[in-house]
């Protein structure tokens, strides 16, 4: 399999271009084949349960010929009940082999999120903030052992 970090650069990427943000589809896309080797195939719901972390929740959407929508989110207990956090809604398209993060959760509790939320406002910058977050996610996952694989 290959990694992100095996990628070897043609050009020299502007961060916020969009050749800069279709590297980070690239990479977004590496990082999940990790976290979910047959994304090609599985459909319905799954959950990865690791010691140490919150419990990985992914939900496959929609299911097309050359895309796969998913959701990826935490369900944490809290004294208010159930809450969902990060929630994000991912478009992987198997042809190109790119992921994109489709949407995330306004409703951030972290400020870290929230401050990236409020800097990035135009749709270039919108859609660099929710990949960026993606990004980061789907590394601490695999750092942190989580892997989906069918039933």
């Amino acid at each position: 399999m290959l990694l992100d970090s095996h990628l070897v650069p043609q050009t020299i990427v502007k961060p916020r271009s969009f050749v800069g943000l279709m590297t980070l589809y690239e990479s977004n896309y590496l990082r999940l084949l990790r976290l979910i080797p047959e994304i090609d195939r599985l459909d319905g719901c799954f959950r990865s349960r690791i010691a140490g972390d919150c419990d990985l929740h992914i939900a496959i959407l929609e299911r097309c010929r050359y895309t796969v929508t998913l959701s990826l989110t935490y369900h944490l207990e809290t004294d208010d009940g159930l809450l969902i956090d990060p929630d994000m809604t991912i478009r992987v398209y198997l042809d190109c082999q790119v992921v994109e993060a489709m949407a995330i959760d306004e409703r951030q509790r972290h400020e870290a999120l929230r401050r990236l939320v409020r800097e990035h406002r135009s749709e270039l910058d919108q859609r660099w903030q929710r990949n960026i977050v993606l990004n980061k996610w789907l590394e601490y996952l695999y750092d942190k052992g989580h892997l989906v694989l069918d039933r």
